[in-house]
């Protein structure tokens, strides 16, 4: 067992390290002769290898006694796993007693019950093992896996189909066998797509008269992502069996083609086997896939003959379904609820690239704001700029309100008869002078598309006339070039932004292949003004040649031919410094042969039309701009953007970007050249990398030190060495520099002559709050290092709230915090006034702080917690600043959990598992280390019988887990899987009060948490998600239970608790 080094191959390993293997691994590195990588696992890892290395070890002592060739060799075999279960008995003495093996036929192949039966079943049994997996290729000296698979039907209590396509020709194959199957009590799902129209119908239809048969189709041809193949059958045994690979239900597939298929056994895969069955059930509750009845026969054939193009009329609508947004497009909805209802601000900007599904966000938030006020009509108007804008919008709305009458048309000469719904260019509305007409109040909502063009003239008689109920304004370019802000309209905010991630993998953006190329000018030296370099320098730099201006472009020609395809299919775009660098790169190009042109705002209207045909139809390679094709110009040909100049406007980066992300049926992708330089160390790299990713909860000197592991699907993001080490270099020194910090500071402080609050300070420094707060910092100390308030002594208040600030970060409870701005600005504290629920929240701000209540921190009064940072004023400021930042972000309207006694936990917020218990009055929160607790009134506050779950649905160290992400997870938004602790039963205590629970009234609060770090090694917080009723349950030591949640999980946080990332 014990390798020797020398004959190791170099390489990568998960070998679990032996006594004598580590002798010879430290003698072998003393004497200098190799390097290695060491790991102390995650102890919910180790249980994979430990068990495996068990595994090897027995193995290798059974083959020694099986060689033996003796008489009793079976016995000796037997013998020594029954030595080996007695030692295990010594740990776990449940597990040991009575699990000795017999001695003789102690393999059990079938079982049956007689009772009501006269004679016994002949058990059709796959050729294939039901415990060792096998791996089917279709050749001819293979078992066939059609055969297998008619067996593996005939075995099966129940199955489950999860395939592309059906076709008649593979389901007749089996159909007998089904149909057998299910007429004896079999269930039988299935799962399919009309993707490619390549289902037959009539399979469907004789699917569907199948006995115990359901079947969900997916009809969303263009986001469906449904590609796999898999065959789950289900035995109530234990031993079940899926097959998964490369074959759909057809002949081909299943009978001769040369198909690869994995047999999965439950057994030998048992973690596997886990993912299949949790993916598919949540794939089955997905709203994605609908119910498919006999009825749906005809709706099926259209949506079969239309993606085989047989005669069907395009323009043939139908608004017979209803319309759901998906999951990214909820959160927005989400989010401007929330803006609303819980802020107060009901003029609202959505930012979301063009293409990602901005008009069906503005139609389900008229669907909604109308439902909500019924029975009162609610009016309104759609105004954009284009024609085709206001054809394809009212469509939109017609579709999602199921009403193929709604809304009128006013656009060129069409004349409209109401104005109850009106979808009307601004031109229309100008030339009618609809203000004119109608009062100010008349509209309930307006939506403006393409809110950067508001800022001109002809839109402020539509802005300054009207006041409706609600204001929405939908952009993908919000940052205007000419300087004019549209932000001013919605008191300087934007309410919510689509992430670029969410509409790629739903293909409503055509992925990117981002590369940094290495740049061969410095940037360190150029002067740095009010957040950018200045661009007069730049220019310089970039067009003369005294700088080196040509053989930059060689760099820019060389990547141009290194990271495309081919010269002659690149429809470019590239962003400049300024009008004379556009020029300038033009001209280098066309002298190499490659046709392309300059243009900038001054350029006319018929330069501009005549530049987007020659680029459309391969007549031009780029076009070279300043700011031109920032707004509203949609060239969705484009295959390849570079980035010419530093940008440090993240804002105006994406609103490149998505210039080349559009949808087109010639691309593939989008290529992304970023020219890096070493740059100026306040500039900003990391903003671009989390807009790409998506995600502001990594650590992106991580991200690119392991090559971006959670780049968005079909993406893909490589740096060049030195661009890299440029990168790198520029946010170490950010990272790692306070002097970077308070230099931001003195340059707020002069533009602006007063202290910062910490939302503007976060903003100019590019930093997230938890990067910041590194336990080891407040602001008040940074703004009196950086002379801008006056300094003060360190106090023992300091260093707590160090300390307590990175554990504050997490709260998100409005009412919580409100609460606490109450007291930090009350000058008289007293507890005796407060109702039960404040005195609740004041014990969990004083476990926030202290991590113990206030007798334990030598405190005289509950209160002292708050007055105690209120004796110096810039810790109070930077607490109620910080309070008033982390409201300001919340999301989502958080709702009151229903239980028979005082709960400050609000469902949808956040908390510590101090805070949860502390609000739950349990006498020493800190003290709970398992994730089940149950409470009573012997041990809290609850009035009634408890089990608070605390899930951690990554329970390994790892980010990544293959191991324990499919024993908690949600099935959908109302139904969560739940996995109890390995040593309970069905039948013990706590395992009848958890099957119990509808019976006796217990409570169960459901928390959850995606693990239990984030990307800075900091603790992460639980997501309430609030009481979770019993609805069925699986197995024993442990038991797998479903829950039925009393409130929906939103789409904000069911991306986090859905494993299976299908939701």
């Amino acid at each position: 067992m014990a390798d020797d080094v020398r004959k190791l191959q170099d390489g990568l390993y998960e070998k679990v390290i032996s006594e004598e293997f580590s002798k010879k691994l430290i003698e072998a590195l003393e004497e200098k002769r190799i390097w290695v990588e060491r790991e102390e696992v995650d102890a919910h890892e180790a249980t994979r290898y430990l068990s495996a290395y068990l595994q090897e070890v027995v193995a290798l002592c059974l083959r020694d006694i099986a060689d033996e060739n003796g008489e009793d060799v079976l016995s000796d075999e037997v013998t020594f796993i029954n030595g080996l279960i007695d030692r295990i008995k010594e740990r776990i003495p449940v597990v040991g007693e009575g699990h000795k093996v017999v001695p003789h036929e102690f393999l059990l192949k079938s079982l049956e019950h007689r009772d009501n039966k006269i004679e016994q079943k002949k058990w059709e049994r796959p050729v294939t093992s039901l415990t060792n997996s096998y791996l089917f290729t279709n050749s001819q000296k293979d078992s066939s896996i059609g055969s297998e698979l008619k067996k593996e039907i005939m075995s099966a209590d129940r199955i489950d189909f999860l395939v592309s396509f059906i076709k008649c020709s593979g389901l007749n194959l089996l159909l007998p066998f089904l149909r057998e199957f299910t007429d004896k009590g079999g269930k039988l799902r299935v799962i399919t797509t009309t993707y490619m129209g390549a289902t037959d119908p009539k399979a469907i239809e004789a699917l569907s008269s199948l006995a115990n048969t359901e079947i969900r189709i997916s009809y969303d041809v263009k986001a469906t992502r449904l590609h796999a193949k898999s065959y789950i059958f289900h035995r109530n045994s234990g031993y079940s069996t899926a097959y998964v690979g490369s074959s759909n239900l057809s002949h081909a597939a299943i009978a001769d083609g040369l198909e690869w298929n994995m047999k999965v056994t439950a057994k030998d895969m048992p973690r596997i086997m886990e993912k299949i069955n949790a993916t598919f059930e949540i794939y089955w509750n997905a709203e994605e896939f609908e119910k498919f009845h006999p009825n749906d026969v005809s709706r099926l054939q259209e949506e079969i003959d239309r993606q085989r193009g047989r005669g069907q009329d395009d323009k043939k609508v139908t608004y017979l379904f209803d319309i759901r947004p998906y999951p990214y497009q909820q959160i927005i909805l989400d989010a401007l609820e929330t803006e609303r209802k819980q802020k107060g601000y009901w003029q609202n900007l959505v930012v979301a690239a063009t293409g990602t599904g901005k008009t069906a966000i503005a139609a389900f938030d008229y669907r909604r704001f109308a439902r909500e006020r019924l029975p009162k009509p609610t009016k309104l108007l759609f105004v954009a700029h284009r024609e085709e804008i206001l054809k394809q919008s009212q469509d939109c709305f017609r579709q999602v309100m199921k009403n193929a009458d709604f809304g009128e048309l006013a656009v060129g000469g069409s004349s409209f008869d109401r104005t109850e719904h009106l979808f009307m260019s601004i031109q229309t509305l100008n030339n009618q002078r609809l203000w004119e007409k109608m009062d100010p109040n008349y509209y309930d909502m307006i939506v403006v598309d393409e809110f950067h063009h508001a800022a001109a003239k002809s839109y402020q008689k539509l802005l300054e006339h009207f006041k409706p109920a609600v204001l929405l304004g939908l952009t993908a370019t919000p940052e205007r070039m000419d300087g004019k802000s549209v932000l001013t309209y919605f008191k300087d905010r934007i309410s919510a932004e689509i992430r670029l991630p969410d509409a790629i993998e739903r293909r409503l953006l055509c992925p990117f292949h981002y590369f940094g190329v290495a740049d061969s000018i410095s940037l360190k030296d150029v002067t740095w003004k009010a957040g950018h370099y200045d661009t007069e320098e730049l220019t310089n730099l970039y067009t003369l040649e005294s700088y080196g201006a040509n053989k930059r472009a060689d760099i820019i020609l060389d990547a141009v031919e290194r990271y495309t395809a081919d010269m002659r299919d690149v429809k470019g775009l590239g962003f400049c410094v300024s009008q004379r660098h556009a020029a300038f790169m033009a001209d280098y190009m066309n002298s190499r042969n490659i046709p392309s042109m300059a243009l900038d705002s001054n350029s006319s209207k018929e330069d501009r039309d005549m530049a987007k045909h020659r680029l459309e139809t391969g007549k031009l390679t780029f076009l070279f701009t300043v700011d031109l094709f920032n707004e509203g110009v949609d060239i969705p040909a484009v295959n390849t953007v570079l980035f010419l100049r530093p940008t440090n406007s993240m804002t105006v980066f994406i609103q490149q970007l998505g210039r080349g992300l559009r949808l087109h049926k010639d691309k593939d992708c989008l290529t992304v050249l970023d020219f890096v330089a070493q740059a100026n160390k306040k500039y900003n790299f990391t903003d671009r990398f989390t807009a790409m990713l998506g995600k502001s909860d990594v650590s992106i000197k991580k991200e690119i030190e392991m090559a971006f592991p959670h780049v968005p699907k079909g993406c893909s993001i490589q740096l060049e060495k030195v661009a890299q080490e440029n990168i790198l270099e520029n946010i170490r020194q950010q990272l790692s520099r306070y002097d970077y910090y308070k230099e931001c500071l003195k340059d707020l402080w002069a533009i602006s002559g007063e202290v910062p609050t910490i939302a503007e300070f976060l903003k100019a420094a590019h930093v997230q709050p938890s990067v910041f707060y590194n336990g080891k910092r407040t602001y008040a100390r940074l703004c009196a290092d950086a002379g801008i308030i006056p300094s003060f002594e360190e106090t023992e208040e300091e260093i707590i709230l160090q300390r307590a600030i990175p554990r504050m970060l997490s709260i998100d409870s409005v009412d919580w915090i409100s609460f606490l701005e109450r007291l930090f600005n009350n000058n008289r504290l007293q507890t005796e006034t407060m109702t039960t629920i404040e005195k609740k929240y004041l014990r969990m701000w004083q476990w926030t702080v202290w991590g113990k209540d206030f007798q334990e921190a030598e405190m005289k009064t509950p209160t002292e917690a708050i007055s105690r940072f209120k004796k110096i004023k810039g810790f109070q400021k930077e607490l109620t600043d910080l309070l008033c930042w982390q409201k300001d972000r919340v999301e989502i309207i958080s709702q009151k959990v229903k239980v028979p006694y005082v709960c400050p936990l609000d469902v949808y917020c956040n908390y510590s598992r101090d805070q949860i218990f502390a609000g739950l009055g349990f006498e020493k929160p800190g003290s709970i280390r398992e994730g089940v607790k149950f409470l009573d009134k012997k041990n809290s506050d609850v009035t009634k019988e408890t089990d608070v779950f605390l899930v951690t649905l990554n329970k390994s160290e790892k980010e990544f887990s293959d191991t324990t992400l499919y024993e908690d997870y949600s099935i959908n938004k109302e139904l969560f899987h739940w996995q109890s602790q390995s040593t309970t039963s069905d039948t013990s205590k706590t395992g009848i009060r958890y099957r119990k629970q509808n019976e006796t009234g217990g409570i169960v609060l459901l928390f959850v948490r995606k693990s239990k770090k984030d990307a800075f090694g900091k603790s992460l917080p639980y997501t309430f998600l609030g009481t979770a009723h019993f609805m069925s349950y699986e197995g024993s030591q442990p038991m797998s239970i479903i829950y039925k949640l009393d409130h929906p999980i939103p789409a904000k946080y069911i991306q986090t608790t859905d494993t299976a990332g299908v939701l």
